[in-house]
Parts: structure tokens; C-alpha cells; sequence
């Protein structure tokens, strides 16, 4: 019988009275709980004891070397091209990945992204892509590596090996209510990127209603925590604070995400997610040592250059880039009740509704419909008249409309024209926040 070095309880005791927890009481913790001697309501208490007293720079860079420890570390040091990645928090019609990663890919970096799948109102990449008919998300390593060589850009899901130890504590966390603890946020993403052995990261932190972080302080917090944990780890790491108080783009949804996303790729597609995926890869370009302007990365979406990686991309991936996305069998349309401007709509009920609507799932094991969400027909500061479409609902489930629709209860507001609340929202709002490097 092995002898543990430590006692759970005294570590959870030490965090509960607002002691820092010294480095090797840190890595047995992590080390325990992976072999399953420390247990899960204990780990629950730890979790709840950090989330209420914190942790510092310290703490958490060893608490997070000690996740990434856990598992396998990938190696893309054998590519002929350097590596660069992005992470977003979350958010709803958040479909930047699906054109950022071929864009970059054109100018010649590699782009590993190892991608998640939606929990609760926020989408996940892969639910996204597997709406296309035959495109796997599951990759051996050596089936990644030859795609980053080949292609340049590889979406799929992390393997198993990768930051066990985070697989184990997310899932407690969501279930012990301690998912918006920075420390935790921080060393959950942090840990698998940094496995994941990228040589430049960009975070996309999102603030607003849509977003975990629901305040620019919040935001700015896990930003400087994620980017002083990249940096000390050796990968180029800065954050990019935008706007999640609107849906980006005018999809939510599987299906409806990517159909918007090759819009943009075609050289179109709305004006948010457009902006959003050329700052990214400027971060990006710039982080892997490839630097190129706004002009220059617009200009590959222009060309059709970004479309043709995004092609074999998919094709690489077993999908077919030119097969029909599902059409949902029903659709309800949402319509204003009154003339004026549209100065609010919510991210998070419109992420809610799509939700309800089949787009995402409660559980892990739920699945999704590739044709659910909603699709907006106007966003904050466009004028509307009343009975004109606002949104339309899809799902193959009737029965979920009425949901999808109380979701929507409050979620927009109307101001005549010419009101100074009409005025305002007619002035677009920063999309982009801040920088934190």
C-alpha cells in the first residue's frame, strides 16, 4: 500500500482558513485526486474553498503545472511551420474559430485547435462542425500532426491524455457550483493549452450578458491571470477583452454557425464576426512571428485563400465542403410589436432560446440537433417597424418553441426614433474592449 504524503483534510483545511497551499501539497492534491484517493467530496470542498478565499500568482501556476502533469503533453516542435492558438471563454454566436483557423493557416502558421463541445447557453466548436456531413472531430496525435504539416490547420477534440486531472475537476466543478472562480477558469484552459504545446496563444476573454465574466473588472482579471500563466510557461500569450452583450454575427446554432462562418470565408458575412476573426489573427500572426496587417488578413478572405484551406481542412477531416447543411423542419418567426430602434438584445436569452431549441445540451451526453437555433434578423441600432421579423426560431422539435420563446421574454427594447436612447444605440459599441498582454 502506497503512503500518501499528505492528509486531503489538512489541505482542504489550510485553503477553507485563507492560507496559501505550499507547492507540494499542491502537486499530491492534483496527483491524488487523479489516482482517485483523493475523492470527489473532497475535492468538492477544495474546489468551494478556493473559489471562496482565492489563490495566488503562485498557487495557481503551480496548481495548473500540476494538471498539466497529469497527462501527455503534445510536441509540435517537428513542424516545418511555427504554431499558434486561440481560446474564447464562451459565448453565444461565437463561431470565430471556424474562419480564424484556416486564415491563419494561409499565412503560414500551423493552427492545433483542440476545441470543446457546448454546455448550457454557450456553443461548442465541435457540435458546430459536426454539422457537416462526415467531418470527425476525433484525431489520433499522428493524424494532427501530419494535418497541421499538410493543411496547416487541424479542429478537433483533445484527447483523453491531455490535463486529465482538468477533465475530472470540470466536470465536479459544474455540479458544486464553483465554475466562476477565476483560479479555476484560469488553470482549467491554461493547463490543456499549454499541454497542448502551441508555441503563441490569443485569448478571447468575453464580457457582458452572454459571457461567464459578466464585468470588464471580472474579465480583466482572468485575462492578466491566464496571460501571466501562458507567459510563464514559455508560450506567447495575450488577451483580446470583447463584447458579449450581443450575439456576435446573426446565427446561433450548429448548422446555421457554419453556413454565417463560410459567408465570411466567401469575403462576406456580418461585420462583428468579420472584425473579431481579423484582429484574432493578427494576434495570432504576430505572436508566431509571422506578422502581417489588417489590410493583408482581410485580403486572404477576399482572395478566397482562406476559403481554400478551410476546404481541405474539411475534406482532411472526412467532410465534404460542398454537402447541404440540415434545414430544420420547423421554424417560428419572433416579429416587433412596435416601430423604432432596437437598442438591446440579449446574448444570453437568445443563447437560452437556442438552447431550448435543440442547438445545445443540459448534460454531457445530451445530443444536439444540427439544424436548431435562432437567426437574428436585426441587431442594436438597426430600425424596425412593427410586425417586421426580429428573429426566426429553427428546430425539428414544434414542441420546444414555447420554451425557446419565454426565453425571449425581455430580451430586446424599443426606443422611438429620434429618442436619446434611439441616438445612442445607433452608435456601435466597441466590439473589442481591451488588450491584455
Amino acid at each position: 500500500m502506497t503512503t500518501e504524503h499528505f492528509d486531503a483534510v489538512d489541505v482542504i483545511r489550510a485553503k477553507r482558513d485563507g492560507l496559501a497551499l505550499s507547492g507540494p501539497q499542491i502537486d499530491w492534491v492534483v496527483d491524488a485526486y487523479t489516482r482517485g484517493v483523493v475523492t470527489d467530496y473532497q475535492m468538492s470542498a477544495l474546489a468551494m474553498a478556493i473559489y471562496l478565499n482565492g489563490m495566488s500568482r503562485t498557487e495557481v501556476a503551480r496548481w495548473t503545472g500540476a494538471m498539466i502533469a497529469s497527462g501527455e503533453r503534445l510536441d509540435f516542435s517537428g513542424l516545418s511551420r511555427p504554431t499558434a492558438d486561440k481560446h474564447s471563454t464562451g459565448g453565444v454566436g461565437d463561431k470565430i474559430t471556424l474562419p480564424l483557423a484556416p486564415l491563419v493557416a494561409t499565412f503560414g502558421v500551423a493552427v492545433p485547435q483542440l476545441s470543446g463541445r457546448g454546455l448550457g447557453h454557450t456553443g461548442g466548436t465541435l457540435d458546430k462542425l459536426e454539422a457537416i456531413p462526415g467531418w470527425r472531430a476525433a484525431l489520433s496525435n499522428d493524424e494532427t500532426l501530419a494535418q497541421l504539416e499538410d493543411v496547416g490547420a487541424v479542429i478537433c477534440a483533445a484527447g483523453s491524455g491531455l490535463a486529465p486531472a482538468d477533465r475530472k475537476l470540470y466536470a465536479l466543478r459544474d455540479v458544486t457550483a464553483t465554475v466562476e472562480s477565476v483560479p479555476l477558469i484560469a488553470s482549467s484552459i491554461m493547463s490543456k493549452k499549454i499541454a497542448e504545446g502551441t508555441g503563441a496563444l490569443v485569448l478571447d476573454v468575453k464580457v457582458g450578458s452572454g459571457a461567464f465574466m459578466k464585468s470588464l473588472p471580472q474579465a480583466r482579471e482572468l485575462a492578466r491571470t491566464m496571460v501571466d500563466l501562458g507567459t510563464d510557461a514559455g508560450v506567447r500569450t495575450v488577451a483580446l477583452l470583447t463584447d458579449m452583450s450581443v450575439p456576435l454575427g446573426l446565427t446561433a446554432g450548429n448548422a446555421l454557425e457554419v453556413t454565417e462562418s463560410v459567408e465570411v470565408l466567401a469575403g462576406g458575412g456580418p461585420t462583428d464576426v468579420v472584425e473579431l476573426t481579423v484582429a484574432l489573427a493578427v494576434e495570432m500572426l504576430a505572436g508566431a512571428g509571422r506578422p502581417a496587417g489588417e489590410d493583408e488578413v482581410r485580403a486572404a478572405l477576399a482572395d478566397g485563400r482562406a476559403m481554400d484551406t478551410w476546404r481541405r481542412m474539411i475534406a482532411a477531416q472526412g467532410g465534404d465542403p460542398d454537402a447541404k447543411l440540415a434545414v430544420a423542419k420547423e421554424t417560428e418567426t419572433v416579429v416587433a410589436g412596435e416601430d423604432g430602434v432596437l437598442t438591446r438584445l440579449d446574448a444570453y436569452a437568445v443563447g437560452v432560446a437556442a438552447w431550448r431549441l435543440g442547438a445545445g445540451r443540459a448534460r454531457k451526453e445530451d445530443p444536439v440537433q444540427a439544424a436548431a437555433g435562432v437567426q437574428l434578423h436585426a441587431k442594436p441600432g438597426d430600425r424596425i417597424t412593427a410586425g417586421q421579423p426580429l428573429m426566426t426560431l429553427h428546430t425539428d422539435t414544434p414542441e420546444r418553441f414555447e420554451r425557446a420563446r419565454q426565453s425571449l421574454d425581455g430580451a430586446w427594447e424599443v426606443a422611438p426614433d429620434g429618442t436619446s436612447e434611439a441616438t445612442a444605440a445607433a452608435t456601435p459599441g466597441k466590439l473589442i474592449l481591451d488588450r491584455v498582454a
